[in-house]
């Protein structure tokens, strides 16, 4: 399984980034091979749509999982068509909130906001 958290640094001590569309980088995590790699997220630049850019490149990266703290609908649009689950992230790092996936403490994130629209958000 292939995790996916948007972060602040290229660390998993770092913390979760608050924006999913704008986060600097996002964390990868392989659950079967261990293997940790950090993508940089090129849609964060982007004038609008970053959302959606930064969900389509965690789905060409066949990402199964997404543990963020909140998503807009149009992100969400998308991972929802590649069947990639939305977990809510906690307050903390990336490897907190990983231990907290991996032992079944977080839920699904159902409350998805209209997103931001070229109004920034971070």
């Amino acid at each position: 399984m292939r995790i996916a958290i948007p972060v602040d640094d290229k660390s998993f001590s770092s913390n979760v980034c608050i924006s999913f569309g704008r986060t600097p980088y996002f964390l990868i995590f392989d659950t079967d091979s261990k293997n940790v790699e950090f993508l940089d997220n090129s849609a964060a630049a982007s004038q609008g749509g970053a959302g959606i850019k930064a969900s389509q490149a965690l789905v060409d990266l066949k990402t199964d999982v997404i543990i963020t703290p909140r998503c807009g609908e149009n992100a969400a649009e998308v991972l929802n068509s590649a069947d990639i689950k939305v977990y809510k992230s906690v307050f903390g790092s990336a490897q907190k909130n990983m231990d907290e996936f991996l032992n079944g403490n977080l839920s699904v994130l159902t409350e998805i906001h209209p997103g931001f629209h070229n109004h920034g958000g971070r």
